[in-house]
């Protein structure tokens, strides 16, 4: 197994930037959109949690950046904001690292959870939070089908039937 260490990030550098820009691609392809990693845009958003003064922590393996989390506190409740590992990277633990610092710093606030967004068709994450022991707690979004937007299946929550 490969070494994997935390860095606390305080400035944005061109490897954070394209990660951060890797993820936002992963992310509109759960909503069947293809795009392509704008690093500019990526530099932007890590510019914003820092600003914010979110903990920000990159993993690194033999010096080369292989993920990062984003973590929002609010009222002394974790969130993580973002979390994402560098494809080559996966199935090495570098997540169970970062997540683990995200529980840390939710355990330095005498919390015993990290809450998460998850994308419902983001399986891997799921079944990633799923063995750390993490369930459903209580949020679905709504919203209207954009224009020409092609809902191709149906979920059932609790009680309900949606179009997604």
């Amino acid at each position: 197994m490969k070494k994997i260490e935390l860095v606390e990030i305080r400035q944005v550098n061109d490897a954070l930037a394209e990660m951060v820009a890797l993820f936002r691609v992963e992310l509109r392809s759960y909503k069947g959109i293809a795009s392509k990693p704008n690093v500019e845009d990526g530099r932007e958003e890590m510019k914003e949690y820092l600003l914010a003064g979110f903990p920000v922590f990159a993993a690194t393996v033999h010096g080369e950046y292989a993920g990062y989390v984003v973590c929002r506190i609010e009222s002394e409740v974790v969130w993580v904001e973002s979390i994402f590992v560098r494809e080559e990277y996966r199935l090495q633990g570098v997540a169970a690292a970062l997540h683990g610092k995200a529980e840390e710093i939710a355990a330095s606030y005498g919390n015993d959870t990290v809450y998460n967004y998850v994308h419902p068709n983001n399986h891997r994450m799921i079944e990633f939070l799923g063995k750390r022991g993490y369930t459903v707690l209580n949020l679905i979004e709504i919203r209207k089908p954009y224009q020409n937007e092609k809902l191709t299946q149906t979920i059932t929550v609790g009680e309900h039937e949606f179009d997604y």
